[in-house]
């Protein structure tokens, strides 16, 4: 089937509030037309419309083609009809900036849908945004900012800003024409002096950052810029340091340097240790359906967040279900040797809390690249699923890994998960509802009453 055929196909997806409304408007025209016939002829008026349009189209068709004829050219009509009908109406009130009404539904489906807190960093963080953005717009990447490596750290030096390039990623993930951003903005130059090894994406940002005076205005102006789906918010504006306390006893600083620790990590630390967090990602956390925390790299992606202590607070306060993505392969220097239940001990000592209410692991290790990165010291993570039981945190196994040049988890099936989890867990609140309230209690989706203006 060709492009043009595939779109007039999603017409017959589910969930655009378009088929039921066709249906509504058949059947009033039918009504109405046998109403309108009932009455003239109790008023003793008959006007024999299919006599005189027989009579009209007689000496032209034979009769028998006159029924099909009639039936489907008749259906034809009304489709077409209403559907330029409805589309003149959405592009006239609704000028959403879409290529056809069927994006402006999927838009507007999306904004019905369920909060997402996804706090990270890295690629990891942005693998999970681009598959959650095709099932809701209502997202919040929170993402660490303690980056000191590459491009990122260069422009922390000598520009004074905050490292932009765990930002970019999240922005390309939710920017709404993905491919032609990431060439844009993933874009490293390979030549011309002071330029070799900044990302147009990172330059960009460093630009906007002194046009409009702070970091988180240019993240938002960028946001609006790309078009992008849900938002991305740097988790302090603080400039920050992340060091480690090793189990040798050494102290080191940097995330770079704690990325190649030879040692095993025994805690973290951001220096400096009261920094505060942007007020709206404590209000995002707050009105979240679920706080996902993953995946990505634990002690430099995902650690360096929780170590702001309102944020940690928030989420603990949180009625949101807490989801840890763990991550599909050991990290040399941060996690080697660690099994799923250790990635989320770390977790849990950091925060002295319970932090998370389940935990995705992958069941499926991948194969093709297995020798290559045992030459790194890499390894599938083991699921110790009684380990994790004694932890206290549910476990979920899914095949989530995508094995291509490299092994990451995979876009569409971990947001499939999550969002899997979330319905799961509506559905659990729901029958319980039902069994202490009674068959009576109306039940309500959280996601029902959020305020589409933000």
């Amino acid at each position: 089937m060709n492009g043009r055929g595939l779109r007039h196909v999603r017409w017959l997806y589910f969930g655009l509030g378009i088929k039921r409304w066709l249906i509504v408007a058949f059947v009033g025209i039918v009504l109405t037309v046998n109403g309108l016939s009932r009455w003239l002829t109790s008023q003793g008026i008959v006007i024999p419309i299919n006599e005189h349009l027989d009579a009209a189209v007689d000496d032209f068709f034979s009769p028998i083609w006159l029924a099909p004829l009639f039936f489907f050219g008749g259906c034809l009509l009304t489709i077409v009809g209403l559907r330029r009908w409805i589309q003149a109406i959405v592009e006239a009130i609704v000028p959403t900036g879409r290529e056809s009404v069927i994006d402006a539904l999927l838009e507007r489906r999306r904004r019905n849908e369920y909060k997402i807190v996804a706090i990270g960093g890295g690629t990891g963080l942005s693998s999970l945004l681009r598959g959650l953005k095709r099932s809701t717009n209502r997202i919040t990447a929170v993402v660490t900012v303690s980056d000191d490596g590459g491009s990122s750290g260069r422009l922390r030096n000598e520009l004074g800003v905050l490292p932009p390039g765990d930002i970019r990623n999240c922005l390309v993930a939710l920017a709404d024409d993905e491919a032609l951003v990431t060439s844009l903005f993933q874009h490293r130059f390979s030549e011309g002096e002071g330029l070799v090894g900044h990302s147009f994406g990172n330059l960009f940002l460093a630009a906007m950052t002194a046009v409009t005076g702070n970091f988180d205005e240019a993240v938002r102006e960028s946001s609006r810029v790309l078009n992008i789906i849900g938002r991305v918010l740097p988790a302090t504006l603080s400039r920050v340091t992340l060091g480690a306390y090793l189990v040798d006893g050494r102290r080191i600083e940097g995330e770079t340097t704690i990325s190649h620790a030879t040692s095993r990590i025994d805690r973290l630390f951001l220096e400096p240790s009261d920094v505060r967090p942007l007020p709206e990602v404590v209000e995002a956390i707050r009105d979240a359906d679920a706080i996902v925390l993953g995946p990505g790299s634990l002690y430099t992606s995902i650690l360096p967040n929780l170590l702001v202590k309102e944020i940690v607070e928030a989420i603990i306060a949180s009625d949101a279900l807490k989801i840890y993505i763990c991550n599909v392969m050991t990290q040399p220097g941060e996690t080697e040797g660690f099994t799923a239940s250790d990635h989320v001990a770390a977790l849990q000592r950091a925060t002295s809390r319970q932090i998370c209410d389940v935990v995705v692991v992958n069941d499926q290790p991948p194969t093709r690249l297995l020798e290559r990165y045992a030459q790194e010291h890499q390894e599938p993570v083991t699921v110790d699923a009684a380990a994790l039981a004694a932890l206290g945190v549910r476990v979920k196994t899914a095949s989530v890994v995508s094995e291509t040049a490299i092994v990451r988890h995979d876009s569409d099936r971990v947001a499939a998960v999550v969002i899997g989890l979330i319905e799961e867990r509506i559905r659990a609140r729901a029958a319980y509802l039902r069994t202490v309230h009674g068959p009576s209690m109306p039940v309500k989706n959280n996601s029902e009453d959020h305020d589409d203006s933000r």
